[in-house]
């Protein structure tokens, strides 16, 4: 999951994040900025992937998209270190 955050106050409603976003995260407020337009707001935010897409988009860089890192667990082998020649050591 990702937690995108969008300023209302400078959005112009061009619906570009809305079009843009395959998760369908993205939808247009019922209410009215500032500007009297109607902004984009995030909607189904457990739907987002954090692919950063409406951010992208946004013609006026208002849309902040953090995707939140899920750590590795405990148990998960780690990769074999190379040696500098770039190498694997033997088993």
């Amino acid at each position: 999951m990702a937690r995108v955050t969008i300023d209302i106050t400078r959005c112009k409603g061009c619906e570009l994040c809305v079009e843009s976003c395959p998760q369908g995260v993205i939808a247009m407020s019922k209410s009215l900025n500032d500007k009297g337009v109607h902004f984009a707001q995030p909607a189904r935010i457990e739907e987002c992937t954090g692919c950063g897409l409406c951010a992208m988009m946004c013609p006026d860089v208002i849309i902040e998209v953090d995707r939140e890192e899920t750590p590795a667990p405990a148990h998960a082998p780690r990769p074999p270190e190379l040696d500098p020649a770039g190498t694997p050591p033997e088993p």
